[in-house]
């Protein structure tokens, strides 16, 4: 789950929410189209936060093998079951032990979207790809929680403005 959390920079409750189904092994994409959430001791799976949630996220090779490996192991499970029986506040603690064992900065799970986006940012993949994966709505909503992290390309600028002069 952290792999695909890190991975794809999906929300905890859609990961939560994720079914064989949602997984197209050929094409190596995600389909979100729900989420996951408890309320007084419920399981309540809904429809995503916004409508651009409903979203496909392209994997890479590597995760979608994960991925296939770990629903293989899913004996006896439809392709509407969740992959993930659990809830959001258990992945925060097992979160939470495994940052204790390995000596490392605490973080929340949702800050592995975060992670996502930075790492997307520094591979320099634009804004509106990144608005697309997150399911975003407004392109704004993606620059204005993440347009810190861009790298100043001022000076490139002057320099391709004194070049060209």
């Amino acid at each position: 789950m952290f792999e695909i959390l890190f991975w794809t920079g999906c929300r905890i409750g859609e990961a939560l929410a994720l079914t064989k189904e949602d997984i197209d092994f050929n094409s190596n994409q995600l389909h979100i189209s729900k989420t996951y959430y408890r309320i007084n001791g419920k399981d309540i799976i809904t429809t995503p936060k916004t409508e651009q949630s409903v979203r496909t996220i392209d994997i890479p090779e590597f995760l979608k093998e994960e991925i296939q490996e770990y629903t293989n192991r899913l004996y006896g499970y439809t392709k509407k079951e969740r992959l993930f029986p659990v809830v959001a506040e258990a992945v925060q603690h097992k979160m939470k032990r495994n940052m204790e064992k390995a000596d490392v900065k605490k973080i929340r799970v949702h800050d592995l979207r975060h992670s996502h986006v930075a790492y997307l940012i520094h591979q320099g993949v634009q804004p509106l790809i990144i608005k697309e994966r997150l399911g975003h709505r407004d392109i704004k909503i993606t620059l204005n929680i993440y347009g810190h992290l861009y790298p100043s390309e001022q000076r490139k600028v002057a320099e391709m403005l004194n070049m060209n002069r």
